[in-house]
């Protein structure tokens, strides 16, 4: 397929409605909760995949083979930067403004630009749970590839079972780059990232997992998923 074809494609792409609702979200590090409104938004179905990410960049850094592994080696600076250029290609507006700031502290989304995005970190955790209150919204080997089925490596994406809102990959195949800080005053400008991956034990594939680095960072199990406001 040519890349013009696989944008068309992209712009085309049912992305899934997702209802406004709220989420509990947990640290577990801090042992602290905190309720999170979600306005309505949508949600791709699966993470950004190596053939739409060659399709917009023209490069795809190192990470699994095939055109339908979900891309990795991606920082989030990169990922937002994927995000406003996919936008252009499509005709969208672009929903991030930044400058040259090295820790991507002074990056700014526009929440109601109609482009793409990634989604907040409450978004994210509302989405994979499709109304569901249990660690997963299915049994693991159904719903996941993680260390016990993977065979070491990233798959396919949409090869395991969907969620009831129709989302696949949400846990595990790889961790997904969301939008927020993680806790500026001890980690400064780390990004979350969920979902559990390929590599990881059961403990590390449940909706409520939060992991951080900073956004410059890249790995053989992160990528991310494109949101976009309603």
């Amino acid at each position: 397929m040519s890349p013009e074809a696989i944008l068309r494609q992209a712009a085309a792409e049912d992305m899934r409605a997702i209802p406004a609702g709220e989420i509990v979200l947990r640290d577990e590090g801090t042992r602290t909760n905190w309720k999170v409104a979600v306005g309505a938004f949508r949600l791709a179905p699966y993470p950004v995949t190596t053939e739409l990410y060659l399709a917009v960049r023209g490069e795809v850094p190192a990470g699994p083979s095939g055109p339908r592994a979900p891309v990795t080696e991606v920082s989030w600076k990169e990922a937002v930067g994927f995000c406003n250029l996919l936008s252009r290609a499509t005709g969208l507006e672009p929903c991030y403004a930044f400058g040259d700031d090295p820790d991507g502290q002074d990056v700014v989304c526009d929440w109601e630009a109609d482009g793409y995005r990634l989604p907040s970190e409450a978004e994210w955790e509302y989405a994979c749970r499709a109304g569901t209150s249990d660690a997963r919204y299915g049994e693991l080997d159904e719903i996941a590839w993680h260390r016990g089925n993977s065979g070491g490596t990233v798959h396919d994406v949409a090869t395991r079972a969907p969620n009831a809102w129709g989302l696949h990959d949400m846990i595990g195949n790889v961790w997904e780059w969301c939008w927020d800080v993680y806790d500026p005053s001890v980690y400064g400008p780390y990004r979350v990232f969920r979902g559990g991956g390929a590599y990881d034990r059961p403990r590390g594939c449940r909706a409520s997992c939060r992991r951080k680095s900073h956004p410059t960072f890249r790995i053989d199990d992160l990528g991310f998923r494109l949101a976009r406001s309603n």
